[in-house]
């Protein structure tokens, strides 16, 4: 029997290749690397915050009750009730308004398309889908001198529901009818789409972060993804195998968010998940959902990885 780990990589590495893989990252990709024991302080920019050290965060600013102690969007929705939407933005604002280093998985996904390209290989430029707010991934990307469109979730105000395009150069524009829009192509470069919105670093008034379980119920109930983004997304996410990356799912939003997106394929793409040691309850589900799990550290295996794509034949069949 061949080594199953073995068969996985040869079978996401050959998907990356053909532009079938959408990486999928959750909150849990802020830990990626960070040394075990390494307490996150809101008072520099070493790493970013995980789910939990920005609760804690949040009830330290507004003084939330025991019993929210522990949940990211109940707390967020008592800042917003007590304070008003205003000052939670703007603590959010000034948590991710910093330039927090980047992990081996925005190096790698950064680095995926000139390492596709030197090895001869036909341009497949990625899809990547995050509901994380800062901005360490588009920094990367730049660094790299990789150009990206960025498609981000409007949670507040006129134009909330719809998702705004950054494209490469020039001012944002509201993608008011997704199934008529051509500004996106991920025939020209890759597309960094973030469905719970993001921090604006240039100008605090275009912030956008779904984090309320008002911003929730919103996003959940009036928001049919595939029917947001531009067509071209929506057809790439009916037809691409997931890697799940920083996820788990008891998060209940992002069930119904697969829901919405897998209820319209009609064929089946095989997907994955890297969670370490998930708990029985993450487990059931991902099988529910069909979804290989792997037991690893996400540092590991996104260097394993890296490593499969290194080594690669370039076109032609030389090494």
């Amino acid at each position: 029997m061949p080594d199953f780990s073995d068969v996985h990589y040869k079978t996401v590495v050959k998907a990356i290749v053909e532009g079938r893989v959408v990486p999928f990252l959750g909150a849990g990709v802020n830990m990626c690397g960070r040394p075990a024991g390494k307490k996150w302080r809101h008072e520099d920019a070493e790493y970013l915050p995980s789910s939990s050290e920005l609760t804690a965060y949040l009830v330290e600013n507004f003084g939330c009750g025991l019993e929210e102690l522990h949940d990211l969007v109940r707390v967020s929705q008592y800042a917003a009730i007590t304070a008003g939407s205003g000052p939670l933005y703007e603590e959010l604002h000034k948590l991710f308004d910093r330039d927090y280093p980047p992990t081996i998985l925005h190096n790698f996904l950064a680095s995926l398309p000139a390492t596709l390209r030197a090895k001869g290989l036909p341009p497949r430029y990625q899809l990547i889908v995050t509901t994380n707010y800062d901005d360490v991934l588009e920094r990367t990307f730049q660094a790299a001198n990789e150009p990206f469109d960025l498609v981000s979730y409007i949670a507040e105000g006129e134009y909330r529901g719809k998702f705004l395009h950054w494209p490469p150069q020039g001012e944002p524009i509201i993608i008011e009818r997704p199934n008529e829009y051509r500004g996106v192509s991920l025939e020209q470069r890759s597309v960094i789409l973030k469905i719970h919105g993001a921090v604006d670093r240039t100008t605090s008034e275009r912030d956008s972060f779904v984090i309320t379980e008002d911003h929730y119920i919103d996003f959940l109930t009036h928001t049919d993804l595939a029917n947001l983004v531009p067509v071209s997304l929506a057809a790439k996410l009916r037809r691409s195998h997931f890697l799940f990356l920083g996820h788990s799912l008891r998060d209940w939003n992002l069930r119904v968010i697969l829901q919405r997106i897998w209820g319209e394929q009609k064929l089946t793409f095989k997907s994955w998940a890297i969670q370490l040691n998930p708990p029985e309850l993450d487990q059931k589900f991902w099988m529910k959902r069909d979804v290989e799990l792997f037991n690893k550290r996400l540092e590991d295996y996104v260097a394993v990885l890296s490593e499969r794509v290194q080594a690669l034949p370039t076109a032609g069949g030389k090494s």
